[in-house]
C-alpha cells in the first residue's frame, strides 16, 4: 500500500538549466544533475523527503558493514531550535546562505570499531559515501544538498552532545534551490560560474602512481 505522506509534487527531478555537470564521458543523468547550490528558497522539505534521503544513506557501502555514519537532523519546520543551533556553528560565510535551507544536517563518523576498540580507519570514508548517496537522492527528489567543511566542529560536538569516539565530519544544507540573484553579488557569481573538475588524468594513474 502506498503512503500518501511520501508523495509530493516537488519530489521529482528538477535539474537547474546550465548546472548539469559538463562530463567528458557519459555518466548517469542523476550524477550530472547533482550540484551544491547556495541559494535556497526557505521552503521546508516536502513530506517524506528526509526519510528517503536517510534511507539512501543507509544503503551506502561500508567496510565490514560497520556503518559508522550518523546524522543529526534539524529541519527548519520540525526542529527549529536544532536548526538555529546548527546554523550557529557554521562559519559566518556559510551561515549567511544556509539559513534559507529546508534542513541542516550534521554528519558524524564513528572513530573506533565497536567490536574490538581498534581505530576505524575508514569511518570518515564510509560516512562520506553515505553522504554522497544522500546528496544523489536529494537530486532525484528535485532538491539539492550542499556539504560544508566550514563549521566549528568543537562547538557542534558541545551543542549536540556528540560523545567521544565520534567525529563531526560535515554540515549539510538541503532544500529547494532558489534563484542566484537572491544571493549577494559575489556568491551569485559563484552560483552561476561554469562547473569545473580536474581531468581524469590528473587523479587516475593506470598501472601505478605517478606524480
Amino acid at each position: 500500500m502506498s503512503h500518501p505522506e511520501t508523495h509530493h509534487a516537488a519530489l521529482t527531478p528538477a535539474p537547474a538549466p546550465g548546472r548539469e555537470a559538463p562530463a567528458a564521458h557519459p555518466i548517469a543523468p542523476l550524477i550530472a544533475q547533482r550540484w551544491s547550490p547556495r541559494s535556497f528558497t526557505g521552503a521546508p522539505l516536502p513530506p517524506g523527503a528526509i526519510e528517503r534521503l536517510l534511507e539512501a544513506a543507509r544503503w551506502a557501502a561500508s567496510s565490514n558493514n560497520l556503518q559508522p555514519w550518523h546524522f543529526i537532523v534539524a529541519r527548519r519546520d520540525a526542529e527549529p531550535e536544532a536548526f538555529a543551533t546548527l546554523l550557529g556553528v557554521l562559519s559566518p560565510n556559510n551561515r549567511d546562505w544556509a539559513r534559507q535551507a529546508g534542513a541542516l544536517l550534521l554528519s558524524v563518523a564513528r572513530t573506533h570499531n565497536p567490536t574490538n576498540g581498534n581505530p576505524l580507519r575508514h569511518g570518515w570514508h564510509d560516512t562520506g559515501a553515505a553522504t554522497a548517496l544522500l546528496a544523489l537522492q536529494a537530486a532525484a527528489l528535485g532538491l539539492q544538498a550542499h556539504a560544508m567543511a566550514g563549521f566549528d566542529a568543537a562547538a557542534a560536538r558541545s551543542a549536540f552532545a556528540v560523545p567521544e569516539g565520534f567525529d563531526p565530519v560535515a554540515a549539510i544544507a538541503i532544500g529547494e534551490v532558489g534563484p542566484p540573484e537572491a544571493l549577494p553579488e559575489a556568491l551569485a557569481a559563484r552560483e552561476t560560474a561554469p562547473r569545473q573538475r580536474r581531468p581524469i588524468e590528473a587523479f587516475a594513474f593506470f598501472g601505478g602512481w605517478r606524480g
